[in-house]
């Protein structure tokens, strides 16, 4: 299947135009990202990074954290923003093809989207990873026209840079004094911390009691996450999905042989790369000054490593038993938008105060409980209503904005404007 987009129509791809290989792949990696969010809905933000924090009860809620760290941790947020990167390839190529003003249009699509990230970040949830996208596309999408080598170079170094900036910033608080240390640990690494009850105290409450506290951890992500924790990470994911995208990887062109030795090469560096960093936190006792920065590493340079396997083993599965991958993924990466932000709507509904108020009600094994049950759902509701509308309701109203006009949304409504 070609990489370039099937029509020279400007406009919104529909399901003619679509790369089958990349609505499977952005399902795949929503279903994977929620086994990671759900540890950020439910529970103090201490205890993503730091799981002694709230200590896994007994051995079936650590291999819970465990299989969740080593297989799932960065690596589906990975493949999402690889993809978001191919995305911008195909939207630019498809806006040029058709004569259209390919970076006006795209940076009409990331002004809205940051829009619809920051209403998401401070009404929603804290975790928001659109603001990123949004900003951070306006830059990736300067590297549309490159080669896939001139890509993977660029990606490299934005990953070494991401590497070193996590080694400066350990390496700065390991200088503090430790009076200072032991403050900062008391405050927001422990569940015992100020910060931590605070934030119980606040997500157990009202809407309005939850939006100071979530307009804290929201700024914070912005204005210190993003400069220091995503965006050159991000920027070098998305080159990667560029060149996954342009050299045909992610598009279903590689052979089986190839995508069998791009699995087996990434497993093979990727998984012992997440147990080392493993093994060194926990001989460290998860203690702050390693575990905040130098600990974690080892997994983030791997994530991408791992995710690249993730890709060819779903497209591998996608040719073995195409139908089933389709029905179990397809629908819910057509409507990924839709369906990332329906996960906050609903963890925030089970989790916070303005809901059943469950926050740090639910351990690990009720958590995946909860987790398995989104998944059931959401290829059920995602087919039920693309069977009637062309779009997701978040995708239609971002094309609607992009646009400047009201999408045709009901599918009949389209066949009779091609009659």
């Amino acid at each position: 299947m070609s990489a370039h987009p099937a029509s020279n129509a400007a406009g919104p791809v529909t399901g003619t135009d679509r790369i089958a290989t990349l609505d499977i792949l952005r399902g795949f990696a929503l279903f994977g990202i929620l086994v990671m969010n759900i540890q950020a809905f439910s529970m103090i933000a201490a205890a993503y990074i730091n799981p002694p924090a709230v200590s896994p009860a007994g051995a079936v809620e650590y291999a819970i954290w465990l299989v969740s760290h080593v297989f799932f941790d960065k690596k589906f947020i990975t493949l999402f923003s690889m993809l978001f990167g191919a995305g911008i390839v195909l939207m630019t190529q498809r806006a040029e093809a058709a004569g259209s003003g390919a970076l006006a249009l795209h940076y009409r699509r990331m002004f809205w989207l940051l829009v619809i990230g920051l209403i998401h970040a401070y009404l929603i949830w804290y975790g928001d990873v659109l603001t990123a996208y949004a900003l951070i596309g306006m830059i990736a999408v300067l590297m549309r026209h490159w080669s896939p080598r001139r890509l993977v170079v660029v990606a490299i170094v934005m990953l070494a840079v991401q590497q070193a900036i996590y080694a400066l910033i350990g390496v700065g608080i390991g200088t503090l004094p430790p009076e200072e240390i032991a403050r900062i640990a008391d405050e927001s690494w422990l569940a015992t911390g100020s910060f931590a009850l605070a934030e119980i105290e606040a997500y157990r409450g009202s809407f309005g009691e939850q939006l100071a506290m979530r307009a804290e951890q929201s700024l914070a992500m912005q204005f210190f996450g993003i400069p220091t924790e995503q965006f050159f990470y991000l920027l070098g994911v998305m080159a990667l999905g560029m060149a996954a995208f342009k050299s045909g990887l992610m598009t279903g062109e590689w052979s089986d042989r190839a995508y069998l030795r791009l699995a087996a090469t990434g497993l093979a560096l990727g998984l012992p790369l997440v147990g080392l960093g493993v093994v060194l936190n926990e001989n460290a006792g998860w203690e702050m000054t390693f575990s905040l920065y130098f600990g974690r590493m080892p997994n983030i340079l791997a994530a991408p490593i791992l995710a690249l396997a993730y890709t060819a083993l779903v497209i591998l599965a996608a040719r073995r038993f195409g139908p089933a991958m389709q029905a179990l993924f397809a629908p819910v990466g057509r409507m990924a938008f839709s369906n990332y932000l329906a996960q906050s709507i609903i963890c925030t509904l089970i989790f916070y105060g303005h809901g059943l108020g469950l926050f740090m009600e639910v351990g690990r094994v009720g958590q995946m409980l909860i987790v398995l049950a989104i998944w059931i759902a959401m290829p059920i509701w995602s087919q039920a209503w693309l069977a009637r509308f062309r779009f997701g309701p978040a995708e239609w109203l971002w094309r609607s904005l992009v646009y400047r006009k009201a999408q045709p949304m009901l599918r009949r409504a389209s066949v009779a404007a091609a009659g």
